[in-house]
C-alpha cells in the first residue's frame, strides 16, 4: 500500500504538472487533520512522508510528568519508562501512531485535502502560464455556450468571450477555431478566468502586427485605433523610417494584409490613416475620404472646427455620423464639422442679429440667410409668403418672427432718435 501511495503521488505530479512536494505537503496536512479529529485538536504531533518506503509517518509528542492532567499532551513517568527505560520527568517522548488505524475518516480527509490542494495548484500553474498573455492574441476552440457568452477550450483551461466582446455580425458554432485578444486573467476561487475579446481596439492592432513585419519589428508604429466592432474602424500609423510607407505596410501587396484582417473581423471596414503630430493635418487624414477646406484648432479645449465644402458634408460626417465619430475617437478631441456656407454665415455679424429673434433656431436662420434675408433689419421688411415658400417656415411662425424683428428694429430706432 505504501509503494502504491508513492506511485500515485508520482503519477499525479507528472500528469497534472503539480509539484510533488506540494502533494506530499497536502497529504501530510490531511493526515494531521484526521488525527486531530480522532484524538484531539491540541495534540502535539509531527507528520512526515518517508520517500524511501512511501509511508506517511506520524509521531505524537507528550511530555513526561509525575502526574497526568492532560492525556493529549502528557504521559506518566511509569508509562514512559515502558516505552523508553531512560525516560525522565520533563522529557518529550515521541510515540509513533498507526496511521492506517485512523480508518475511513483519515482516508476521506486525505482525499479531500489532496483534491483541494491539487486544484489550487493547477489554478496557480494555469494563472502563471496565462498571466503573461494579457495583451496578446490566443487561439481556442468553441466548447460551449453559457447564456450569451462563448466558452473557448484552450487545452489546459478555458476562456470566456462575453457577449459584449463579440462581433455583432458573427455566429459561432461548437468546434469552431477562434482567435481573440486577452483582456484579463483573473485568479478566482474556482479557476483562473481568462477574459477575451474580439471587439477590443487592441485586437485590431494585434492582428495588423501579425500581418505586417514592419509593425512587428517597430519600423511602423500604431498611434491610435478607433473601432465600432463589426462595422468600421480607423487605425493611425506612423513610420520611424522615411523610406517605409506606414499605410502601404498595413495595406500590403494588392491589399493582402488589410484584407486578411478584414476577413478575420467578418468584413469590418478599415480606414488606415497616416498619423501626424499636427492636429489639423491629423484630422485632414482621419476624415478621409472627405476633403477639408480648413481647420480651426483650439488646443486649450482640445477641440477642432472643421470646415468642408458643402458637397462634402455628408461624406465627412458619414452614415449616422460614423466617420466623424471615429475620427474624434482616434484623435481624442472634440470635432465640429461645418460647411463653408455655414461657416460664412457664422462669420457675418448680421447673421447673429437673426439669432436674437425669439424662437429663432440656427437651422431657420441658415435658411433665411440663404434666401437673402441676412439680418434682423431685412427680416423686419420681409414678406411672410416669401418665408413660407422659399425658407419653408410655417406661416404663423413667419409672421411672429417678422413682427418680433419689426418691434426690435423700431425699439432700436426710437432709442437712437431719443
Amino acid at each position: 500500500m505504501s509503494l502504491e501511495l508513492k506511485r500515485i503521488i508520482d503519477q499525479v505530479s507528472k500528469e497534472k504538472g503539480v509539484d510533488k512536494k506540494l502533494l506530499i505537503s497536502a497529504l501530510e496536512d490531511a493526515i494531521r487533520s484526521a488525527i486531530k479529529k480522532k484524538i484531539g485538536a491540541a495534540v502535539d504531533m509531527e507528520i512526515a512522508f518517508n520517500d524511501e518506503t512511501g509511508e506517511i509517518e506520524a509521531f505524537q509528542y507528550r511530555t513526561v510528568v509525575a502526574k497526568v492532567f492532560d492525556p493529549e499532551l502528557e504521559i506518566s513517568l511509569d508509562e514512559a519508562k515502558k516505552m523508553d527505560p531512560e525516560s525522565a520527568i520533563g522529557d518529550s517522548l515521541g510515540i509513533k501512531l498507526d496511521v492506517a488505524a485512523m480508518g475511513r475518516i483519515a482516508a476521506q480527509s486525505a482525499r479531500q485535502v489532496i483534491m483541494q490542494k491539487m486544484k489550487s495548484a493547477e489554478r496557480d500553474i494555469i494563472y502563471e502560464e496565462f498571466k503573461d498573455r494579457v495583451d496578446k492574441i490566443i487561439t481556442g476552440n468553441v466548447q460551449r455556450f453559457e447564456k450569451n457568452a462563448v466558452i473557448l477550450n484552450l487545452g489546459k483551461t478555458e476562456a470566456i468571450l462575453p457577449a459584449s466582446e463579440q462581433l455583432p455580425n458573427e455566429n459561432m458554432r461548437r468546434g469552431d477555431t477562434v482567435r481573440a485578444y486577452v483582456t484579463e486573467v483573473r485568479k478566482s476561487s474556482k479557476e483562473p478566468q481568462i477574459v477575451i475579446s474580439r471587439a477590443h481596439p487592441s485586437f485590431l492592432a494585434k492582428l495588423f502586427e501579425l500581418e505586417s513585419p514592419e509593425i512587428a519589428d517597430g519600423t511602423v508604429k500604431i498611434m491610435g485605433v478607433a473601432r465600432e466592432p463589426g462595422s468600421r474602424s480607423k487605425i493611425a500609423v506612423s513610420s520611424t523610417n522615411s523610406d517605409v510607407d506606414p499605410v502601404g505596410a498595413c495595406v500590403g501587396m494588392r491589399g493582402s494584409r488589410v484584407q486578411a484582417v478584414v476577413q478575420e473581423l467578418r468584413g469590418e471596414k478599415i480606414d488606415i490613416v497616416p498619423w501626424s503630430p499636427d492636429p489639423a493635418r491629423y484630422i485632414y487624414n482621419a476624415l478621409a475620404p472627405a476633403e477639408c477646406s480648413r481647420v480651426i484648432v483650439d488646443e486649450a479645449n482640445q477641440s477642432l472646427e472643421v470646415i468642408v465644402p458643402d458637397d462634402q458634408l455628408s461624406l465627412a460626417i458619414g452614415k449616422n455620423g460614423q466617420n466623424v465619430r471615429l475620427a474624434a475617437k482616434l484623435l481624442r478631441w472634440k470635432i465640429d464639422v461645418k460647411t463653408e456656407s455655414r461657416a460664412a454665415h457664422l462669420e457675418d455679424p448680421d447673421f447673429h442679429t437673426l439669432l436674437e429673434i425669439p424662437n429663432m433656431t440656427e437651422s431657420v436662420a441658415d435658411r433665411l440667410y440663404e434666401i437673402g434675408i441676412k439680418s434682423k433689419a431685412l427680416l423686419a421688411e420681409a414678406d411672410p409668403t416669401v418665408l413660407v415658400q422659399q425658407a419653408h417656415i410655417k406661416r404663423d411662425l413667419a409672421r411672429a418672427m417678422i413682427e418680433s424683428a419689426q418691434n426690435e428694429t423700431m425699439s432700436i430706432s426710437g432709442e437712437a432718435e431719443g
